[in-house]
């Protein structure tokens, strides 16, 4: 445990059940720990060997909320943001909680319902969106 988050008193509510963030790192990949969605400040930090190792963790499980992956390969970033089968990524940051402007993308056993209410998700499902790709050559950005 890098970080204890345990024995945490909030003044008023004694006797509530209360966890300050916490850090765990090297938890086997067995464990039900890992195995399980967690909601709360709690990370576990997992080092994998390789990349194809990485996605084949994070791909196996039920859960599908998010996944962080720390490189300095843009390649291997890349692979893993095109491949990893979760909602939220995090390329060399942690994604904690989306804030109310980014859509809720649980995927897997992570996700209930058949809308992703919030952000621009919410708003998009009652609006008719339309998506334009222009290119000009620049001889022709000259002209009026």
């Amino acid at each position: 445990m890098l970080l204890d988050g345990r024995d945490t008193n909030v003044s008023g509510y004694e006797k509530g059940n209360f966890l300050n963030p916490t850090i765990l790192e090297n938890v086997p990949l067995g464990k039900e720990l890992i195995q399980t969605e967690i909601f709360g400040p709690v990370m576990s930090l997992i080092s994998m060997k390789n990349i194809e190792e990485a996605l084949q963790f994070v791909n196996s499980g039920n859960y599908g909320n998010m996944a962080c992956l720390f490189t300095q390969n843009g390649a291997m970033a890349r692979k893993f943001r095109n491949e990893a089968d979760a909602g939220n990524i995090g390329i060399n940051i942690g994604v904690a909680a989306p804030m109310a402007q980014f859509p809720f993308s649980g995927w897997k056993d992570s996700f209930f319902g058949d809308l992703h209410g919030q952000g621009n998700h919410a708003i998009e499902f009652f609006t008719q969106t339309k998506v334009v790709i222009e290119r000009w050559p620049n001889i022709w950005s000259r002209k009026f």
